[in-house]
C-alpha cells in the first residue's frame, strides 16, 4: 500500500533525512513530502520543522505518517506530540549495541513494531546522531510494513488517548475565550 509520508529534519538530521527520502520514495515506492530543511544551517531549530509535518499527520492522523529526524529524536517527538492526533515515538538505536552481529543490521524489532500494532504511531522521531543509514532504513521500512492489530485493548486505549487530546483542547478554547 502506498503511503503519504512526511519528513523533515534539522541541521543534525539533514543528512539522514536525505538519504531515507530518497529511500522511501524510490526502493519502498511511497510518496513523500520533504518539509524541510532544504539546505544545511548549523543554527536551525527543529520546532520549525517539526511543526508542519505535526501539523500535517495530525490533519490525517489515521492515514497520514511522518518521519522527523534530530540529533536524538526526543525533542522532535516532543513538539509532534503536542499536536492533536499525533502520536510520535522515538527511535535511536540500543542503549548499547553490543549483542550479535544480528543486532548491527536488524532494529529491535518489539520496539518498532510495538510502536505501530499497539500504539498505532503516527510519527517516527529519529535520532540521527545514534544511527548509521543502514540501520535507520531497516527500522523505516519495518516501521512503514507494520500495521496497527486493531485489538479492541489497543483501539480503546487510543479513544482514550485521543479524548485527552479532545479535553485539553476544549479547556484551552474556553481560556482563551474566558
Amino acid at each position: 500500500m502506498v503511503m503519504k509520508i512526511f519528513f523533515c529534519a534539522d541541521h543534525a538530521g539533514f543528512e539522514l533525512k536525505n538519504k531515507l527520502v530518497a529511500f522511501v520514495r524510490d526502493e519502498l515506492g511511497h510518496e513523500v513530502e520533504d518539509l524541510g530543511a532544504h539546505e544545511f544551517n548549523p543554527n536551525d531549530d527543529y520546532p520549525d520543522f517539526i511543526s508542519p509535518v505535526a501539523s500535517c499527520v495530525g490533519a490525517e492522523p489515521e492515514t497520514a505518517r511522518g518521519i522527523v529526524l534530530g540529533g536524538s529524536g526526543q525533542g522532535e517527538a516532543m513538539v509532534a506530540n503536542k499536536f492533536p492526533g499525533v502520536r510520535a515515538v522515538v527511535y535511536y538505536g540500543e542503549p548499547c549495541a553490543a549483542a550479535t552481529s544480528e543486532r548491527d543490521t536488524r532494529p529491535e524489532r518489539s520496539i518498532i513494531e510495538l510502536s505501530r500494532t499497539h500504539n498505532n504511531a503516527n510519527v517516527l522521531a529519529l535520532g540521527a546522531r545514534f544511527l548509521d543509514e543502514a540501520m535507520a532504513q531497516a527500522v523505516v521500512k519495518l516501521w512503514l510494513e507494520t500495521q496497527f492489530s486493531g485489538e479492541e485493548r489497543h483501539a480503546r486505549r487510543l479513544e482514550k488517548l485521543g479524548s485527552i487530546d479532545a479535553n485539553l483542547r476544549m479547556a484551552a478554547n474556553y481560556a482563551n475565550n474566558a
